[in-house]
């Protein structure tokens, strides 16, 4: 698992991968920004009506401190969004991986897989669909975890736990789904739920580093390719061998 992440990594900045990087990159700076704003009115929308609903509920008397709690709690919200724009990420990056699946997964393979079949293309509306479900419980489990982010202190690692196992499921089964009808990839992420789960870790790990994480389609997909070939018994190429042995 070590070194199928390793050479995901050492991808990255090779030339059939510096066009997708980019592309992904700015894409998903575009998505964050849309999914930010979005965020901060709904955010803003839940302090307006919360306050309009306790001023009911208390009387008029209650007006000015309540106004005065809902106008915290929207700053609170907006900084927590500006703030939190690392916890929007998974989200961010399942929907842009979802768009540049096989161009990552036909970079890996015809570099480390040279003897192997090609994967099969993913329709491109199966694809958009696992990224939007993906994105949208990345979404859910950012909501859930942030009152204990903000009062006990465990969102966080309730996050980091949630994308490693929402993020490690997508990015296999795309992987898989190159391959395998929808049904069989997703048994087979199932049958090592427990190995798909513990690289999920590296990915959710890695979309924790700000900046960095812009790049988290690549890597997390190419690191599900060299995954799914090894759960099937491929090896992949060894590049560095290879050069070695022509000196």
């Amino acid at each position: 698992m070590l070194d199928a992440a390793a050479q995901a990594l050492s991808q990255m900045l090779s030339p059939p991968f510096r066009t997708v990087l980019l592309k992904s990159i700015g894409l998903a700076l575009i998505l964050i920004v849309i999914m930010g704003i979005g965020l901060n009115h709904l955010l803003t929308w839940v302090a307006d009506t919360g306050e309009g609903w306790a001023e009911t509920a208390l009387g008029p008397n209650a007006h000015a401190p309540l106004a005065v709690l809902a106008f915290v709690l929207t700053i609170a919200a907006s900084l927590g969004v500006i703030a939190g724009s690392v916890f929007l990420m998974p989200a961010v990056t399942a929907l842009v991986a979802s768009l540049f699946v096989d161009d990552i997964a036909l970079a890996v393979e015809r570099s480390r897989y040279p003897g192997d079949p090609e994967g099969k293309p993913l329709p491109l509306l199966r694809a958009i669909i696992e990224g939007v479900t993906t994105a949208l419980l990345a979404v859910g489990v950012y909501l859930v975890a942030l009152p204990f982010l903000l009062f006990a202190g465990f969102g966080a690692l309730i996050f980091f736990i949630c994308t490693a196992y929402i993020l490690g499921r997508e990015y296999f089964e795309l992987a898989a789904m190159r391959y395998r009808p929808v049904a069989e990839a997703r048994a087979l992420r199932k049958r090592h739920s427990g190995t798909v789960f513990v690289a999920g870790l590296f990915i959710a790990a890695f979309v924790s580093i700000p900046v960095v994480n812009l790049a988290t389609p690549l890597f997390g997909m190419a690191f599900m390719v060299h995954m799914h070939k090894r759960l099937s018994g491929a090896q992949p190429l060894r590049i560095e061998t290879e050069r070695a042995g022509a000196a």
